[in-house]
């Protein structure tokens, strides 16, 4: 299914709704279509656009800035799917500092790994095992938790999601 991008009132990104959860939000008045595909919603009495982007009519308080969520389609998202020690694909996490010896479960002590490269290292640092990361992990951007919901940002999205950065 679709999905459409929820800006504020002051056109700050929000947050990622399917399709038909932004047409109940157009329809009962509470946001407007910004952006649309061009085809057509329709029931027997209505057609409205398919929306994209949508815009809520009040302001709502964001009383935080909004983090990417750790986890492990973010960690493979972040380092491309490539294992941080030898560039091949990755399919693991592995712990910088392994949580064995205090490691903390935080963006800036995980990365994608290949399994072999992660049993080679087993519970050791990397310069024990005389291994390097390709780069130091970091956590992602602030509005990289859009990029993490729907895989890859519909191009109408961009100007939306750059006025924010």
């Amino acid at each position: 299914m679709r999905s459409a991008l929820v800006l504020n009132a002051t056109y700050e990104p929000l947050s990622v709704v399917p399709c038909r959860r932004a047409a109940c939000l157009v329809l009962t008045d509470k946001a407007e279509v910004v952006e649309h595909d061009g085809t057509l919603l329709r029931s027997e009495s209505l057609a409205l656009p398919n929306p994209l982007v949508i815009r809520l009519r009040y302001v709502v308080k964001v009383p935080y800035h909004r983090r990417t969520a750790l986890s492990r389609r973010a960690i493979f998202a972040r380092d491309e799917h490539r294992c941080q020690y030898c560039g091949g694909a990755a399919d693991s996490i592995d712990h910088v500092m392994p949580r064995s010896r205090g490691g903390l479960h935080a963006w800036e002590n995980v990365a994608a790994a290949c399994r072999r490269c992660n049993l080679d290292k087993r519970d050791r640092t990397p310069d024990e095992a005389g291994m390097r990361l390709a780069r130091v992990p970091r956590a992602p951007r602030e509005l990289t938790w859009v990029t993490i919901s729907v895989g890859r940002v519909p191009e109408v999205w961009k100007p939306y999601l750059a006025r924010a950065s």
